[in-house]
């Protein structure tokens, strides 16, 4: 059962619809109206050169948030006393 995009030519409203074998022709959820346009959709590759960049953006990102972390620890210490 494959997911299709949709776009509707009466109010621009896009989206996806789940298609069940030979069903009837689908309507726009926002207007209801059957002028729509079938959408190519391109599947998501992975490899090792995807996987390598999706790494390095995480590495980068838990980096940013550590950093962060450190400061906001450091700040809290600085304005409260240990009594």
């Amino acid at each position: 059962m494959p997911i299709y995009e949709y776009a509707c030519r009466s109010c621009a409203h896009r989206f996806e619809l789940l298609i069940r074998g030979t069903s009837a022709t689908p309507a726009c959820p926002e207007c209801k109206s059957g002028d729509l346009e079938k959408l190519l959709s391109l599947p998501a590759v992975k490899s090792d050169t995807t996987h390598a960049l999706a790494m390095k953006a995480a590495k980068k990102r838990d980096a940013r948030q550590a950093t962060q972390r450190i400061n906001t620890q450091a700040e809290y210490e600085a304005n409260h006393d240990n009594e």
